[in-house]
């Protein structure tokens, strides 16, 4: 099978007839054998009705439908564990991505090469302030931090290699650094492509300014993941030994003050009412309790099953 489309969504019952039968026009132009996955988030209107009417007709169309919403990051995982083709696609439901991209998108995976081809929207429809501006910041964060060139990072339209979408695990809200992901397993032919990006036909947006922030969390939580995931005393013990040095040495200045006040019989401050004696006990403490928790993620780590967890590209 040449395509799989993966296309998470929650309450789109309008725009999905509309989707399908663009798809399949792309689909049938460019003669691939594809697959088309919905994965129905839990939505609250008539979308799984509609999904199974699309079903009924098709049997290029295949379907997911959760309990509840979970969000993007559990129906892309879903997504991912069932599709079948050669090269996946992922884009939304909401018809501001287009179809007619598969093709290109299809293209530079197969002939140029690439594991992973993002798009980016370079011109855009939404709201200036309350999407366009923090959207600009947040892809300039994600570029410094993750080394990789996107312009748009979260973009729902890319394309994957089979192997790379097999080869990551998508959780928390983690669907926005998909290429991150891809990068750390060793997929690192990362491209992009312009796109178009159509207005809203139908219903509203469900992501809120809540998602830059969570965006920035989760980011944080990616590089320290990638950079001490499988040795926490690099970080922890580092810094905690660090601030114990610190503390320490604080204490011993103090005591020092206190005792060559003492030998030259002049006044001084006892050593508990001075206020760097506290901040370096402090100080001490807290960078006991860094280093013994970096301690505890070693040992955490020693008895993880997957400890030994090795991407192997191939064997001879």
């Amino acid at each position: 099978m040449n395509i799989s489309v993966v296309v998470p969504l929650y309450n789109e019952a309008e725009s999905l007839p509309v989707l399908h039968e663009w798809i399949v026009r792309v689909m049938h132009e460019h003669n691939f054998t594809y697959e088309v996955i919905f994965i129905n988030d839990g939505s609250t209107d008539s979308s799984w009705k509609v999904i199974k009417e699309l079903r009924e007709k098709d049997d290029n169309v295949h379907a997911i439908c959760f309990r509840r919403n979970y969000g993007k990051s559990a129906a892309l995982y879903c997504g991912f564990e069932a599709a079948q083709g050669d090269v996946v696609i992922t884009m939304d439901a909401d018809l501001q991505d287009s179809p007619d991209e598969i093709p290109e998108l299809y293209r530079m995976i197969v002939e140029e090469d690439y594991d992973l081809v993002s798009g980016w929207k370079q011109k855009r429809y939404d709201n200036k302030f309350t999407k366009n501006i923090p959207s600009k910041l947040f892809n300039a964060t994600a570029r410094w931090v993750t080394g990789i060139k996107l312009h748009d990072m979260n973009c729902g339209l890319k394309a994957y290699k089979k192997e790379v979408i097999k080869n990551i695990e998508l959780f928390s809200e983690m669907h926005r650094y998909i290429p991150y992901l891809a990068k750390n397993a060793g997929f690192t032919r990362i491209g992009e492509k312009v796109v178009q990006h159509r207005k809203r036909e139908f219903g509203e947006s469900k992501f809120g300014i809540n998602r830059f922030v969570n965006g920035y969390l989760d980011l944080m939580t990616l590089w320290f993941l990638n950079k001490f995931g499988k040795q926490p005393m690099h970080f922890f013990g580092l810094i905690g030994s660090i601030m114990f040095i610190l503390g320490f040495i604080a204490v011993i200045v103090v005591g020092s003050m206190k005792l060559y006040a003492l030998a030259n019989h002049t006044a001084a401050m006892l050593v508990a009412d001075t206020p760097y004696f506290h901040l370096g006990i402090l100080t001490m403490v807290l960078g006991c309790m860094l280093f013994l928790a970096g301690f505890l993620g070693e040992l955490i780590i020693r008895n993880s099953h997957e400890r030994n967890n090795y991407l192997i590209r191939e064997k001879l």
